[in-house]
């Protein structure tokens, strides 16, 4: 059964449009409660982000749990992996976010988590959508939710972040810049790396509600790059608006994306033994990750793009980290789900166990040229599905021997194809990703 609003990670939209609307919140703040207390008491933890549009959506979802009869735990400005963490230490049944991740201010959404940390089973957003076509009722004046607030909720999920190593760890002369992108880490993030023992120079830690993501965060890496130089900084961390994505800069300025990011904890993981298993990546990882990670005997799979399925994957492989090249990563041995916080932690540590800088512990991985062209098509029948776009595929891969890879995926959300190619040589992957989009552009006229 497919569902009207729940897409991969929840529901996301423009502010003010359907259903990113206060009347719609309010509902679904009911249809959340009414299934959520169907499995018995309710307790419900609700946090945001950062943009101005949070406080309205709080304030909708609070009156329709409350109307459901679901207690409410408001947590404010936090991390979305820190709700994950707090939904379980708290015992509740459910975790809600709300927040629109990497998007600007303008755009919000809603994301949830299990009692467990995890993300909901599709059979109870199914339940929640079929409440929502349902008549809001009122429980009686009784039984009503109630509302409170969890004013430690920013303490404890620092210590939280900081067991994910050991306690002995100290990165006192670790000099690092951290831009927050005026987000939901600008509180909590410095304080983990200052408490210890780094030099932590903060960027983009004032949100003011309309600045989250603007021009700043690991969407906009300019001004971090930047203040690592400047500052002589040994390397800099950038978070995304709602604290699930990481990317790195070294000490000359160069972008460390998420791919080499897993690389480096997945090696660490290795070489103490301690990996159980392999990698999930995505179909978008660069070749380079897989490249770099049989060199050392460890298993490597893709799963479509979007944490959820880097996380179905992994548990259903009982596997331990995964993640994506945008910097989502997922350290299971620590937590539930994506959360940048812990996997820098994770990266600091196992440079630190090497005794290396960033610049250098990357150069195990070297990265495939790879190049994506987009095909606008008129609608009607997938070109990726016509049959001599399909040879054509099969050939070029074929000719690449083993040293590269083809995907063409339809947009899930334009009239698009995206044609990605990549392998060793530059110029000939650029030839293949020419002539395959060509072929596209020609069949789909």
């Amino acid at each position: 059964m497919s569902k009207k609003y729940f897409g991969t990670d929840g529901i996301r939209g423009r502010v003010g449009v359907y259903p990113i609307t206060p009347e719609f919140m309010l509902k679904l703040g009911w249809a959340a409660g009414m299934a959520f207390r169907s499995m018995g008491a309710c307790r419900v933890l609700v946090g945001k982000d950062t943009r101005i549009s949070g406080y309205m959506f709080e304030s909708a979802l609070e009156a329709g749990l409350s109307a459901a009869g679901a207690d409410v735990m408001l947590l404010g400005p936090m991390p979305t992996p820190a709700i994950a963490y707090l939904t379980r230490t708290f015992h509740a049944e459910a975790g809600i976010v709300i927040s629109a991740s990497h998007n600007p201010h303008d755009d919000n959404g809603i994301k949830f988590f299990s009692g467990e940390g995890t993300k909901l089973p599709d059979e109870v957003e199914l339940m929640i959508e079929e409440l929502l076509d349902a008549p809001m009722t009122v429980v009686e004046s009784s039984k009503l939710g109630k509302v409170s607030r969890i004013n430690d909720a920013s303490g404890r999920y620092i210590e939280f972040c900081k067991s994910s190593v050991p306690s002995s760890t100290s990165f006192a002369g670790l000099k690092i810049v951290v831009d927050c992108a005026h987000g939901a880490t600008y509180k909590v993030a410095p304080s983990v790396f200052r408490e210890l023992g780094a030099e932590v120079v903060v960027l983009s830690a004032q949100p003011n509600g309309l600045n989250i993501n603007d021009n700043c965060g690991s969407t906009h890496m300019g001004q971090l790059q930047a203040a690592v130089l400047a500052e002589h900084a040994d390397l800099g961390i950038a978070f995304d608006g709602d604290g699930d994505r990481v990317l790195m800069v070294d000490h000359t300025g160069a972008i460390v994306d998420g791919d080499e990011l897993l690389f480096i904890i997945a090696r660490d993981l290795h070489a103490r033994n301690k990996l159980q298993g392999g990698v999930v990546g995505t179909l978008m990882s660069n070749l380079g990750l897989e490249l770099a990670l049989a060199d050392l005997g460890i298993p490597f799979v893709r799963a479509n793009v979007g944490d959820r399925y880097v996380i179905a994957e992994l548990l259903e492989r009982q596997w331990l980290v995964g993640g994506e090249n945008s910097g989502h990563i997922v350290c299971f041995q620590h937590t539930t789900t994506g959360d940048a916080i812990i996997a820098a932690l994770q990266v600091l540590m196992a440079l630190k166990r090497r005794d290396e800088g960033l610049a250098q512990s990357r150069q195990a991985l070297r990265k495939c040229p790879q190049i994506l062209v987009n095909v606008r098509f008129g609608g009607g029948a997938n070109p990726v599905e016509h049959p001599a776009v399909k040879e054509a595929c099969a050939r070029v891969t074929t000719a690449m021997a083993g040293r590269g890879r083809v995907l063409l995926r339809k947009s899930g959300t334009e009239p698009l194809v995206r044609v990605m190619v990549e392998g060793d040589d530059e110029a000939q992957v650029r030839g293949y990703a020419d002539e395959l989009a060509k072929l596209v552009a020609e069949v789909s006229a």
